[in-house]
């Protein structure tokens, strides 16, 4: 185990406090003895990304969807460091955060997640809503409320983006409006979900046909402006008037600079089937920015909150056994199924030995993300509250 000069040990230093950062703090702090654990990550707040579209709404409260990491990390012996992570040193094994300080780690947990990709089109960075983290509820909150306000039927609202976050979203969002825009999806693929299972993309078709939600497949964005998106296709290009666009059409890896430099595989990290760095056996790579070199996309982890919390979990027993000096095992995603939020009381569910639609999908999906909550004490009681609402 590596010490410093003072003979002290070094810390487990865990960069992220997503779902897979978080995961591996939480289920590394059960070991005893063990080194100090260091979560660094900047927000103060877990934010639990499936149900946003239930905050949102108004279904959920945000102590529900959006618990403190004061509460979440009480007693467990991790200390969270509010900060962001500038770079990494891999052969000092040290960490230098954007405030200047610098920590020394003897295993380092790489869990730093994703953000939205504009894909460098012009006009989105400075013109579209986004909906990635709690920061971007409000303003979001706050174009449905001026479209609500509007004559009914004369607004448009577009969202680019027909994987789940903007399925998802598109049907929340008629349901809030009821009546008061339309809604667009756009897809530059030529179909909507394209990962998911054929029975949830049946039900999210017929919940979009449902809503009026009008969805344009095969087309590319070019530009956005605050009033207006130009759009190419099969119709060659065209440009929409919108009173607000979402984009919710790709994300990409966040990362620290790192020394020496490594070369990425599909913009992500590389990473043996321990999820460690080839070079460096003492730093594990997780979420978002992880990627097994040696499988194509399709068949690659899946980029969800289930793959970041089984690569979590596989991540604590992993510092646990580089303690021990034990031999590493290759980590192995099972798929549990999926769940999609299809807009207010209605979900569907492909999983845990069900197929199901309707507001009974609804109850299940909540109720086990609820359950799934970082700290099960806090899941229970959030489920418990639900349960007795009206």
């Amino acid at each position: 185990m590596a010490s410093s000069a003072t003979g002290q040990v070094k810390p487990i230093v865990v960069i992220g406090g997503g779902f897979a950062g978080l995961t591996t703090a939480l289920e590394f702090s059960r070991l005893h003895p063990r080194p100090a654990v260091v979560l660094i990550e900047p927000r103060d707040r877990f934010v639990f990304v499936p149900l946003l579209y239930e905050l949102m709404s108004g279904e959920l409260k945000g102590w529900e969807v959006a618990p403190d990491y004061a509460s979440l990390l009480q007693g467990r012996g991790i200390s969270h460091l509010q900060d962001r992570v500038s770079s990494i040193d891999l052969d000092s094994r040290s960490v230098t955060t954007a405030s200047g300080q610098s920590l020394h780690y003897s295993q380092l947990v790489m869990a730093t997640g994703a953000q939205p990709d504009d894909f460098g089109i012009p006009g989105v960075r400075e013109n579209a809503l986004q909906f990635h983290t709690l920061t971007d509820l409000q303003p979001l909150q706050e174009k449905l409320q001026q479209l609500r306000r509007r004559p009914s039927g004369t607004g448009s609202l577009i969202i680019a983006g027909a994987g789940a976050t903007g399925v998802e979203l598109a049907c929340k969002v008629v349901d809030i409006l009821n009546g008061a825009a339309s809604v667009q999806l756009i897809e530059l693929g030529n179909q909507i979900l394209p990962r998911s299972k054929a029975f949830n993309r049946e039900q999210a078709e017929k919940a979009l046909h449902k809503r009026g939600v009008t969805i344009q497949l095969n087309t590319r964005v070019e530009s956005v402006s605050a009033t207006s998106v130009t759009l190419s296709g099969q119709e060659g290009t065209r440009e929409l008037l919108h009173d607000g666009l979402v984009w919710t059409a790709g994300s990409r890896p966040t990362l620290p600079d790192l020394s020496p430099s490594m070369e990425l595989h599909r913009g992500r990290v590389p990473v043996t089937e321990g999820l460690r760095l080839p070079a460096y056996p003492d730093v594990l790579v997780l979420g978002d920015i992880a990627v097994d070199p040696d499988r194509d996309e399709l068949n690659s982890w899946p980029h969800s909150a289930q793959a970041a919390i089984q690569q979590g979990q596989f991540a604590a027993r992993g510092l646990q056994a580089k303690l021990r000096n034990e031999d590493d095992s290759a980590f192995s995603f099972k798929d549990l199924g999926e769940m999609l939020s299809l807009g207010v009381g209605d979900a569907t569910v492909t999983g845990l030995g069900l197929t199901l639609a309707g507001p009974l999908a609804f109850k299940l999906r909540r109720l086990t993300y609820l359950t799934r909550l970082p700290g099960l004490s806090l899941g229970l009681r959030a489920a418990g509250a639900w349960l007795i609402s009206p």
